[in-house]
């Protein structure tokens, strides 16, 4: 018998329901996971006795600080492990569409451009997002972020460095690349589209407080406009991983001389 094959529509499309069907899916096993555990571990901080603003909300952190070796280990399988729904996400395009990576924009035929828009796009959305953060937190909206709290050795800043690209890649191929292309072959509004997308961009922040919230939803509104107007997710990768590197490497160097960040 030969291999059953989804449905699919017009030019090899999926049909509506199933594009919609296989997008939830998708957020099942990656992101919309992590919105469902955010929103938990806000609702665990705001019923604490502590105030918002006097928990901290640790990233990258060590698992074995006393055996660098095996941490290095462990931080580099689960850099690993989460790019893994990236490759699903691609694997599914793949079935309609004979060169996912050019369909969403992940290829290299506008490097300089690409590179540009990016650093264009970090300065527009880090800049504010910092404000925001700070704002936020003196009005006990958002916990202390400690955005880097690994052992200090000598692959810490690369490790940093990686966990920022897996951060950039995870995020915009699924929220913009797989998600836009589904959800517009589902039926959807471009609106629409932008709008949700970035609603759950900003869910999976919930566990730093709500100030992460509304700036990452106001990020995906941003890269959202941005992406349908040049379809292509390489220049939202490159600005999330220099924001990301900015924040986590930043951290890391400067924790102990910058009051304000601890």
């Amino acid at each position: 018998m030969p291999a059953a094959t989804a449905p699919v529509g017009p030019r090899g499309h999926l049909a509506p329901r199933t594009a919609l069907t296989e997008s939830v899916l998708v957020l099942g096993v990656s992101l919309g996971a992590s919105a469902i555990w955010s929103l938990l571990s806000l609702v665990r901080k705001f019923t604490a006795q502590e105030s918002l603003s006097s928990q901290v909300t640790a990233m990258n952190q060590s698992v074995t600080p006393e055996r660098p070796w095996l941490d290095l280990t462990h931080q580099l399988i689960g850099i690993g492990l989460a790019l893994v729904p990236v490759v699903l996400a691609l694997h599914l395009l793949a079935r309609q569409h004979p060169h996912p990576y050019r369909l969403i924009g992940l290829d290299r035929r506008a490097p300089l451009r690409d590179l540009g828009q990016g650093l264009g796009l970090a300065a527009l959305i880090g800049i504010p997002g910092l404000g925001l953060y700070l704002a936020a937190r003196a009005l006990d909206l958002n916990t202390t972020v400690a955005a880097a709290d690994l052992t200090t050795v000598w692959w810490t800043i690369p490790v940093l460095v990686l966990a920022a690209g897996q951060n950039a890649v995870l995020e915009e191929v699924i929220m913009l690349g797989y998600l836009f292309t589904r959800w517009r072959e589902a039926g959807w509004s471009p609106v629409a589209i932008v709008v949700v997308s970035a609603l759950v961009r900003g869910s999976y922040h919930l566990y730093q407080g709500l100030g992460g919230f509304v700036g990452n939803i106001a990020m995906g509104l941003l890269l959202g406009a941005v992406y349908l107007r040049v379809r292509r997710v390489a220049p939202m990768i490159i600005a999330h991983w220099v924001i990301d590197i900015v924040a986590f490497v930043g951290y890391a160097l400067l924790v102990s001389r910058v009051g304000w960040l601890g």
